[in-house]
């Protein structure tokens, strides 16, 4: 609680300063949970395939597989029918990758590489074929997908409303964010709260979850106490095949259509959250936070980017006297220059150039995330071949 307390501190110094009210308003919160979700759904399958020892870097071509089946389902059938299709086509995703590494033995990179290769052209290919004569649609996108339900807390959320507005300073701001929480939130981010929560009671709590996480970390002593090695590798990476899938499709209903190309590299970002998670669904939830709060900030334009400079700046220097705290030499020196250089920018600046604004979620979620990680430690034998018996 200290540290979320520090950070709406310095988020409310950093807004009264900038007079940037977009840093801590409920539309921010409610643009960030919409951007963080995918990336979450996305960090967490490569979790689940990589705690059963698999790499999964063909997140993001299941990702795709999600949008396409979101917007063929979904124009047809109706929102919830186009988040279970575009599920399943992650799954078949992750059941090929599972196939190919799990049973061929095929490089995981490869595989992966594959996967993110031809899931595109596959989706576009159809897109085409699907797409091209329905009403609404075109040759890279569908039709009009309408948007899952929203729920709102009644009371509540006008009564943090009103305290929102007065701008008081932190507690405005609290307000801000809460409002934010509990304002026409989409019942599929409730849905992907949940997934984080129970991949948590699972995979740590439960038999099933130790079995499973034994076979990334010692497969050889799974099997000769009677762990199926292959079943729970093949489990791990359909289920990761389903959450790739699952981030798909909420981009696209989030979205209200299939697009060409609309994941942007979300796959990716998803292993950096999963990585500076440490393999755990807490911190990949923090990552993608992350993500998705700079790419809520990108959305308002090059003023709110500009203030996100200064927030940048303050961050770097803290990451850095955390990694000078820890022996971390290097890169304590390489965030404090980052951050005094991001200080110098806004200070020297009055906006940030247009061109910049769009990558700025990729670039700051990629130097946090980049420098902030220590001590990681991923499961012990990830992405090494397993052959059943090998062990005798």
């Amino acid at each position: 609680m200290g540290v979320v307390a520090a950070v709406l501190l310095v988020l409310s110094a950093v807004r009264v300063f900038a007079g940037a009210t977009d840093l801590t308003s409920s539309g921010t919160v409610q643009a960030a949970l919409t951007a963080a979700v995918p990336l979450a759904m996305a960090a967490l399958a490569g979790m689940w395939a990589e705690r059963a020892g698999v790499i999964n870097i063909g997140l993001e071509g299941m990702m795709v597989l999600g949008t396409f089946g979101a917007g063929f389902a979904g124009y047809q059938w109706g929102p919830w029918a186009g988040v279970v299709f575009g599920l399943l086509l992650g799954v078949v995703g992750g059941l090929l990758h599972a196939v190919a590494t799990v049973t061929f033995g095929v490089d995981h990179i490869i595989s992966g590489v594959a996967i993110n290769l031809l899931a595109p052209g596959l989706a576009l290919f159809l897109s085409k074929l699907y797409f091209a004569d329905a009403p609404g649609g075109g040759q890279k996108q569908s039709p009009r997908v309408d948007d899952a339900q929203k729920i709102t807390i009644p009371g509540l959320s006008d009564a943090l409303g009103t305290v929102e507005d007065k701008r008081w300073f932190f507690v405005s701001d609290v307000a801000g964010m809460l409002r934010g929480l509990v304002t026409q939130v989409s019942l599929l981010t409730v849905l992907a709260a949940l997934l984080v929560a129970g991949s948590v009671w699972l995979l740590w709590h439960t038999p099933f979850g130790l079995r499973l996480r034994s076979c990334g970390e010692a497969p050889v002593a799974a099997e000769s106490l009677g762990v199926n090695v292959y079943k729970y590798k093949y489990l791990a990476v359909t289920a990761s095949g389903a959450f790739a899938g699952l981030g798909g499709a909420f981009l696209a209903v989030s979205s209200g259509q299939f697009r060409d190309g609309q994941t942007g590299g979300r796959g990716f970002i998803g292993l950096a959250a999963m990585i500076f998670g440490n393999w755990r669904p807490g911190g990949l939830a923090a990552g993608a936070s992350l993500f998705g709060y700079t790419d809520a900030m990108a959305l308002r334009g090059s003023a709110a980017v500009h203030a996100l400079l200064l927030l940048l700046g303050i961050a770097l220097v803290v990451v850095a006297v955390l990694q000078l705290r820890s022996g971390h030499h290097v890169l304590s020196s390489v965030a404090a220059f980052l951050g005094v250089l991001f200080g110098f920018w806004y200070f020297s600046s009055d906006a940030v150039p247009a061109e910049l604004v769009g990558a700025a979620p990729y670039v700051v979620t990629l130097l946090v995330l980049g420098l902030a990680s220590q001590r990681l430690r991923p499961p012990k034998l990830i992405g090494e071949p397993y052959r059943r018996g090998q062990g005798k």
